[in-house]
């Protein structure tokens, strides 16, 4: 049960969550017994946890309907440029506590289900997350939206309502095992069908020649029933909607066309229509060309675009006025997040001149200024190339609008640069070698008027390798948007201590303002918030090993290094470069048992693809060396191994605030960003790293001093390429790295299995692309330092306050001003929307005062 707060304690708890009023909580308890009254039809006597949980997500719902109308009112009078993110992917996470942050609702809420003699934790632990993304690009998006309706842009997201979003992982007998993520079972409170904006979508079928021009026809449909989740700005009275998608059979599906009698084959056939929405696919940074996933890219961009264009025809001027096209992008801008939707410029392009009858050129003009592309990679085996075959039978009228596109723009290339073939080859969007193939980045490129990397270092490696031709053509295409992540989630929600500490020292602007952080360096010399800080952390460091000791039933050392690595299970994201360091601690301790050692607990968590086999050998590997370790008494407290099972959004915000050392080792140049490294640095971890992706920025922003920065850099990496890369000569030259392979070629850590590891052990020495060898001495020399400044807990805290005072560049409202100014045209306002208590004309009043600004 919940303790209550101490008055000091209230006193404490300022305003970043909001006041607690008499009559707000008797309010919100008055919501929260109608709703289990009235919603869920139960008692007290007779309701589950669940059912709780249910009822206070209804009650704080409330609270955002009238704020999510208010805000459609606001932006119909308005007519502002709307902003459209498409994506494949959003990571959302569990709602609940976002909304009451967002709201200020958070002490009103906890007061309240005190009050009711609840437990405010447990009810938050009922949410399923809603896990719609893989990693990296889609908890993005999910801090982009949260970005752009706390900066008053009238953005909205759109993406697939996956029936199944990222598999749950169990660990049984080391290896990784994927269960259905069910996260609809009982429901999603937070979401609104919309049945009545249902949209065709239409597959197969030819294309048909005729005096009007070509026509799409003997096409299959399936219907596109959109679901709409509000997205809380913060404290400012925004609620912009994020739509998602769900495939439903049309009902005269398989009967009107094949009706020979089997009704009953026919309804059960509806389930192949539907499919489209029911699985997200589990690949990271992996490219798998499968008729179901062009399926799902076309079904979110040709629904998408037909809403666009409804609500640019219904806007209030357009409605009053002859409609004309010329103004669509002085209305629209359209972000495609990598290229899983760039099938929405041809898809554009074919509205436009087949449906509205517009002039190619004048249709290409307009479908140029309306997107914009973000690149996410730079691994080959990521970018999308897509089989003319599949296509054409899938999208034939597509395909020919392709050729087009792709005709057009290689005869401009061929008049700049005559006989230059090789060019023309390159810059094609159809590859010829291994079989023809669209390629979507050259689409996306060719389709858009601005084209970015998610770092600086990532931007300058598109510009002068990966699409080198392309920048050559049109520098001013391309740009940098350094990543960045909402501090309301990766602060607030998930470290109240620290964000009460910081609140305190330097007020609560900053909750919007992430840059005055900066402020903390004026107390990195100041003895009693220097403790203040070492003691939250070491309260989060408690947190979570009570957690884990009753989630996982294992014991870890609160005293020892929390040393993590989160993040997907990767070759190039060298989780096993940890794991060679690990079974060198490992073999120092036994080789000295009595030398000092700075204990450790290393933490390594993340999912594998499920068809990757090398990512679930190193899950294995993990695991095998935990067990080793963990069991050797002679190693004590000193050191554990502990792998997190199914991490997920709800458990990062969990493992971050707890975090001593962040795990940044990617081989320079293969990471294009990485957001997980700025959650560490914000919550206070310290970072060893690679100069690679955003760890190049984190470090420039805090000094490299302040970073544990070791290994190749980019320039050092192309030069060990060009020489040839011989893992054997690390092997035969480093003792302790020898030792290592040794031992796990040996089986020492598999002895029932000696060969276990062959699949490794022969990738490291014979095809590693990742260069693991030629980093481990760097690497295993920077943990030394690490361990000797932890000894240093003043020293350590006040560079840990170094770093969180130079984390104000990361936030993501920082990245959205830049992409809004830079790219969409639009420009962030603190405005806030009159709330639902005040009447509609103050909406009115308000849309005047935003009109003479």
């Amino acid at each position: 049960m919940a303790t209550p707060l101490t008055d000091q304690e209230k006193r404490k708890q300022i305003s970043i969550r909001g006041i607690v009023g008499v009559e707000n909580v008797a309010e919100l308890k008055k919501g929260f017994n109608r709703h289990l009254h009235f919603t869920l039809v139960k008692d007290r006597n007779v309701a589950t946890p669940r059912d709780y949980y249910f009822a206070l997500a209804h009650t704080v719902r409330d609270h955002l309907v009238g704020r999510w109308i208010r805000t459609q009112q606001f932006y119909y009078e308005t007519d502002p440029k709307r902003v459209y993110y498409l994506s494949l992917e959003f990571y959302m996470g569990r709602a609940l506590q976002n909304t009451m942050i967002s709201l200020g609702l958070q002490n009103a809420c906890d007061e309240a289900i005190y009050q009711l003699g609840l437990d405010m934790e447990d009810l938050e632990d009922m949410e399923m997350d809603a896990g719609l993304g893989n990693g990296g690009l889609g908890r993005l998006a999910a801090c982009f939206l949260d970005s752009m309706a706390t900066l008053g842009l009238a953005a909205y997201g759109y993406g697939i309502r996956y029936e199944y979003g990222i598999f749950n992982q169990k660990i049984k007998d080391g290896w990784q095992v994927e269960e259905a993520d069910d996260w609809l079972r009982y429901g999603n409170p937070w979401e609104k069908a919309r049945p009545e904006y249902m949209l065709p979508v239409h597959f197969y079928g030819r294309v048909e020649e005729t005096e009007e021009g070509p026509r799409w026809v003997d096409t299959q449909v399936v219907l596109a029933m959109p679901y709409d989740t509000p997205i809380p700005g913060y404290m400012n009275n925004t609620v912009n909607t994020m739509r998602l998608w769900s495939a439903r059979a049309p009902n005269d599906f398989n009967l009107r066309d094949f009706n020979v009698g089997d009704y009953i084959q026919a309804v059960l056939d509806r389930n192949l229509a539907e499919n489209i929405s029911r699985v997200l696919y589990p690949n990271d940074n992996f490219f798998e060309g499968k008729e179901l996933r062009l399926k799902q890219e076309y079904f979110v961009v040709a629904a998408t675009l037909q809403d666009v264009i409804r609500r640019f025809k219904t806007s209030k001027k357009n409605s009053a006025t002859l409609l004309s096209f010329d103004s669509f992008p002085d209305k629209v801008a359209i972000q495609l997040n990598d290229t899983h939707p760039a099938m929405a410029i041809p898809e554009l392009m074919r509205i436009f001149v087949d449906i509205e009858k517009l002039e190619w050129d004048t249709a290409w003009d307009l479908t140029r200024r309306t997107f914009a592309y973000t690149n996410h990679t730079v691994l080959p085996e990521a970018l999308e190339r897509w089989p003319v075959q599949l296509m054409e039978t899938l999208l034939p009228r597509h395909l020919q609008i392709i050729y087009q596109i792709n005709l057009i723009h290689l005869n401009h290339i061929a008049s700049l640069f005559p006989g230059d073939m090789g060019r023309v080859r390159r810059m094609s969007l159809v590859e010829e070698e291994w079989g023809r193939r669209v390629n979507m980045a050259h689409l996306c490129i060719v389709g858009s008027h601005a084209v970015n990397g998610v770092a600086q270092i990532h931007s300058n490696i598109i510009k002068t390798d990966v699409f080198q031709d392309f920048s050559e053509l049109e520098p001013e295409k391309f740009q940098n948007k350094t990543n960045g992540i909402t501090p309301r989630r990766w602060l607030l929600l998930c470290n109240p201590g620290l964000a009460d500490l910081i609140a305190e020292a330097i007020g609560e602007d900053y909750v919007k303002d992430l840059t005055q952080l900066q402020k903390l360096n004026d107390l990195v010399d100041v003895d009693a918030f220097i403790r203040d800080v070492a003691k939250v952390k070491q309260d989060n460091k408690l947190k979570f090993a009570h957690y884990l000791e009753k989630e996982y039933h294992v014991k870890i050392n609160p005293a020892s290094i929390f040393d993590v690595h989160v993040k997907r299970i990767h070759e190039y994201k060298r989780q096993l470069l940890n794991c060679l360091h690990v079974i060198t601690m490992y073999n120092r301790i036994k080789t000295n048992p009595a030398a000092p050692f700075v204990p450790r607990t290393v933490i390594i968590g993340g999912k594998a693809a499920p068809g990757y086999h090398m990512a679930k050998m190193i899950i294995k590997l993990v695991t095998s060396v935990a067990d080793v370790v963990n069991n050797d008494p002679i190693i004590g407290k000193k050191l554990k191994v502990i792998f997190l099972e199914n991490y997920r959004v709800s458990l990062a915000e969990k493992v971050i605030p707890a975090t001593d050392l962040s795990e940044q080792i990617s081989t320079a140049g293969t990471e294009a960003s990485g957001t997980g490294n700025m959650k560490f640095m914000l919550n206070g971890a310290l970072t060893i790293g690679t100069m690679d992706g955003a760890n190049v920025e984190m470090a420039e922003e805090a000094g490299d001093e302040n970073l544990f920065i070791f290994g190749m850099s980019v320039e050092e990496v192309l030069a060990l390429d060009q020489e040839g890369y011989d893992a054997m000569q690390y092997y035969t030259t480093i003792p302790e790295l020898k030792q290592v392979i040794d031992q796990i070629k040996s089986g020492f850590f598999s002895p029932k299995h000696p060969e276990l590891f062959n699949d490794i052990v022969d990738m490291l020495f014979n095809h590693d692309r990742f260069k693991v060898f030629a980093d481990y001495e760097s690497y295993v020399k920077c943990q030394e330092r690490v361990s000797t400044l932890y000894q240093d807990q003043r020293q350590w805290t006040q560079m840990v306050i170094k770093n969180i005072a130079a984390s104000g560049k990361f936030s993501s409202d920082r990245t959205i001003t830049d992409y809004a100014t830079q790219i969409w045209g639009v420009e962030p306002t603190d405005l806030k929307i009159p709330p639902p208590s005040e009447p509609r004309e103050a909406i009115e009043e308000t849309a005047r005062a935003l009109r003479r600004i």
